[in-house]
């Protein structure tokens, strides 16, 4: 076990959308990114989220923040997600640990067209049609970048003093395994 606090940096983050909360009235949080390590938090559903985390850190640079839609196109467009464990389960640990205050997190209200593109795999493309001229347009992976650029920004400012908490007590993640 560890105390949960590395220097800035030493790891990715997970990046996810999930159900729609409110702290204050007219704010919407509908997207966090959180710390790898709040992956191995005891309250994580486990193994799950220990095995998420591998799958999470395997080849990533420190500080990246990778969409769990992106660990979904990694694992065969979401085929394999049974192998690894169940995100829905873990997902909702989260949600639960950031609201309680059990870590750190970027908790974010993201319009339509944003949560849509982190919500796609890297190579997806967005269409909206406007319903009163009918017109498409399309959003690519260049604009998924974009809104990741964005969400590096918010992350980077919030981390200004320090580092993610990922909550006290995480587990150590095994080096090997499924």
């Amino acid at each position: 076990m560890s105390d949960g606090h590395q220097p800035a940096g030493t790891s990715p983050y997970l990046l996810f959308a999930h159900e729609p909360y409110y702290p204050l009235p007219a704010r919407e949080i509908n997207t966090s990114v959180v710390a790898a390590a709040c992956l191995l938090h005891p309250h994580i559903k486990q193994p799950d989220g220990m095995r998420i985390h591998r799958q999470l850190v395997r080849g990533r640079r420190p500080g990246e923040i990778v969409p769990l839609a992106t660990l979904t196109q990694e694992l065969g467009g979401g085929a394999r997600w049974g192998d690894v464990g169940d995100w829905e389960a873990v997902v909702a640990d989260l949600v639960r640990l950031i609201r309680g205050e059990g870590c750190d997190a970027l908790s974010l209200g993201l319009p339509t067209i944003e949560r849509a593109l982190l919500c796609s795999g890297p190579d997806s493309t967005v269409r909206v049609v406007d319903p009163a001229t009918q017109e498409c347009t399309s959003y690519g992976p260049q604009d998924r970048t974009a809104v990741l650029d964005q969400v590096r920004h918010h992350l980077a400012w919030a981390e200004a003093g320090g580092s993610l908490w990922p909550g006290d007590h995480v587990l150590s993640s095994p080096s090997t395994g499924p």
